[in-house]
């Protein structure tokens, strides 16, 4: 850490709000451009499909400005989050409080326990997990639905079903069993205020296509009838996506819940985490926004996402060649899930798990 400071100590690091601002706001055009080529049925298919690809791709960058909101400081952003969630936070269900726990996934005692809901031990379970990980993600949107369509009013009964729905259905996250801390009342009064106009859009989403499809009120003519199925579609798409850059972005070495819960060494959260540093254009289009160099983000979690790929080439010029940091590198994606398909399949075998009882005995050693 010491030595990594020291190479960044000359680099200007912090956050240029107006590359925030140009990014954000012309991926939130072109996706509203490639969500009128798809609807558009007097295109042809190519440039309806091309609509798609367009969206999907400019979707998926817009709604992963939430991770930069959770990290960047929350005075010189107050007005970008604001922004950013009536553009794409409210509209993608997904308002900006729902991350906010990202955090956790950070403290060095939280890491891999079950305090950070953004972590499974992949590495050491079945491959079907893996698989069922991703299939979640046809049905995430109808959840997001009922999280915001019907939860949310149960929320305004009382508190016990206030406290219930923000521990177990309020949080973007992996581990279903998470349970999320309950929130400060200045942070309550932020999340029922994004909880209602989630809410309300939905309502009003909800008419609006429904006078489209009876053609009441001439409302058809600026709301097309399928608008929902694409725009399903395109959320769909953009959740595989992000599903699929999880799975890449660690190893998931370690299974702490079924030893004693107990935190990673710092070394061990480095080396669980990914960096993909070749092929940037490819690379940034599924890993936008500074997320193809995840490791280094573990390692500094506030570098705005503009300034990762020069921190990185910096960090490797001038590491020394046994630097931990030199393992975190992959040759690509297809590699590291190879990689944790392969390890999961093995850790079902006699032999695996043998291996595996003798490396927990080991590190509890070792701690």
């Amino acid at each position: 850490m010491r030595q990594a400071r020291d190479l960044l100590r000359d680099e200007d690091l912090r956050p240029k709000l107006w590359l925030y601002w140009t990014d954000l706001l012309l991926s939130w055009a072109g996706l509203l451009v490639g969500i009128h080529c798809m609807v558009d049925v007097h295109l042809p298919w190519p440039a309806r499909f091309a609509g798609y690809v367009a969206a999907v791709i400019l979707g998926y960058r817009c709604a992963l400005f939430t991770h930069e909101i959770a990290h960047q400081p929350e005075k010189e952003f107050r007005t970008f989050r604001f922004v950013w969630n009536l553009l794409i936070g409210i509209p993608f269900l997904m308002p900006s409080f729902t991350y906010a726990i990202h955090l956790e996934h950070h403290r060095r005692r939280s890491y891999g326990t079950s305090h950070d809901g953004e972590y499974l031990p992949f590495g050491t379970r079945p491959v079907w997990h893996l698989l069922a990980y991703l299939g979640q993600s046809f049905f995430i949107p109808l959840l997001a639905i009922f999280r915001f369509g019907v939860l949310t009013p149960l929320t305004w009964l009382g508190r016990p079903v206030r406290d219930w729905v923000h521990q177990h259905a309020s949080s973007m996250i992996i581990d279903p069993a998470y349970v999320r801390p309950l929130p400060s009342d200045r942070q309550l009064s932020a999340i029922r205020l994004q909880e209602a106009a989630t809410f309300g859009f939905l309502v009003i989403s909800t008419v609006l296509n429904v006078c489209s499809w009876m053609d009441i009120g001439g409302v058809r003519a600026l709301v097309e009838p399928w608008l929902l199925l694409n725009v399903y579609i395109v959320a769909v798409s953009v959740i595989f996506i992000n599903a699929v850059r999880t799975l890449g972005a660690h190893r998931y070495y370690y299974d702490r819940r079924a030893e004693d819960d107990r935190p990673m060494s710092f070394t061990e959260q480095l080396l669980d985490s990914v960096n993909y540093p070749r092929r940037p254009f490819t690379t940034t289009l599924w890993a936008p926004v500074g997320l193809q160099f995840h490791a280094l983000h573990h390692l500094f979690p506030s570098l705005p996402y503009h300034s990762l790929r020069a921190a990185h080439q910096r960090l490797m010029a001038g590491l020394p060649a046994d630097s931990p940091y030199r393992q975190t590198n992959s040759p690509g994606l297809l590699h590291a899930l190879a990689d944790l398909w392969r390890r999961a399949s093995e850790s079902q075998t006699p032999k695996g798990k043998v291996e595996r009882g003798k490396r927990k005995s080991s590190e509890l050693e070792a701690a």
